[in-house]
């Protein structure tokens, strides 16, 4: 009869290089992607799993340009800015809006002008009253009566310069020998009054700059004088892109330099200059120099002449051509 030899229980580290190698044979033998999802997630893995997923989802987003083709609140004040800069300047070309432009400049210049005017021959009244109350010892009526001198002056100046104005912007220059004469022997004796008392001779001691401040006042009222008619004559003439011409008003009988005459009405202009000008523009037209209807301020502008008498070369030349 034989003895069974009894089988050695294995030990706890037999066990464990065991249960080992049965994890190896496993994790070779088994696909990888299986293995990875059997095995628990750690929380470094859950975030970068979230990061992942969270960057294929932006670049998805973000290949879309919907967002870029809204207008910011920036874009659209600059879009309504330019819109209505375009506006404004499609407006300023309006022939309607170029004469009210114009008419403001000469309204706030004919301001500026007289305003100076007016407070030169306030200044230049102090001068005339002291030359003329030097001598008098006592506030009488003659004393009094000399702060009228200077405005009643002042008044006929300013009749003359408010109707070459006003005339020129109905396109007639008022030119006359007597009207000349005054206006230019007021301001002499405006000045005369102003500057007596300084003169060498008449003070004790000759002050130029007495003199000159004396004399500010009638230099000014002559500047006034002589650019008022002119700026307003050159805004009269400006083209505004109207079709229609001013009509020419009736000629005074007074005015005898501005009559038609008989001879030369058969050229089809009112002055033996003007006649000359036709021809010379009708040559002018002929050359190629010249559109066939020139307008005054082109005729003005090549024959450096006055706006009346351009109008009235151009009045010629419409009359011939008809």
């Amino acid at each position: 009869m034989s003895t069974p030899i009894p089988i050695p229980e294995p030990s706890d580290e037999d066990v464990e290089r065991a249960v080992a190698e049965l994890e190896k044979f496993v994790a070779g033998h088994a696909p990888a992607g299986q293995v990875a999802d059997d095995l628990p997630a750690s929380k470094r893995v859950r975030e970068l799993r979230a990061e992942v997923a969270e960057s294929h989802a932006l670049l998805e987003l973000q290949a879309d340009t919907a967002p870029l083709l809204v207008d910011t609140d920036r874009v659209r004040r600059s879009r309504k800015r330019s819109a209505e800069a375009a506006r404004l300047h499609e407006l300023a070309q309006d022939p309607a809006a170029r004469a009210w432009q114009a008419a403001r400049i000469r309204s706030v210049l004919t301001t500026v002008a007289l305003t100076a005017l007016v407070g030169a021959l306030a200044w230049s009244t102090t001068g005339v009253h002291h030359t003329l109350t030097r001598t008098m010892t006592e506030q009488g009526a003659a004393w009094w009566g000399a702060w009228a001198v200077e405005p009643v002056i002042s008044a006929v100046l300013l009749v003359i310069v408010g109707a070459r104005a006003f005339l020129a912007t109905r396109g007639r220059a008022l030119h006359h020998r007597h009207l000349t004469v005054v206006e230019y022997g007021a301001l002499l004796v405006t000045l005369t009054l102003n500057v007596w008392p300084y003169l060498p001779g008449q003070a004790d001691r000759f002050d130029p700059m007495q003199l000159l401040a004396h004399a500010i006042g009638p230099l000014v009222a002559v500047g006034a004088v002589a650019v008022l008619p002119i700026i307003w004559s050159a805004f009269a003439a400006l083209d505004h892109g109207t079709a229609a011409s001013p009509t020419p008003s009736p000629t005074p009988p007074e005015y005898r330099e501005n009559t038609p005459r008989p001879e030369i009405e058969e050229q089809g202009a009112t002055d033996p200059r003007a006649a000359v000008l036709v021809d010379r523009v009708r040559r002018m037209i002929a050359a190629g120099e010249l559109p066939a209807n020139p307008s005054a301020s082109r005729l003005r502008e090549v024959l450096e002449c006055g706006t009346d008498t351009a109008r009235e070369v151009r009045d010629a030349l419409r009359g011939g051509a008809a």
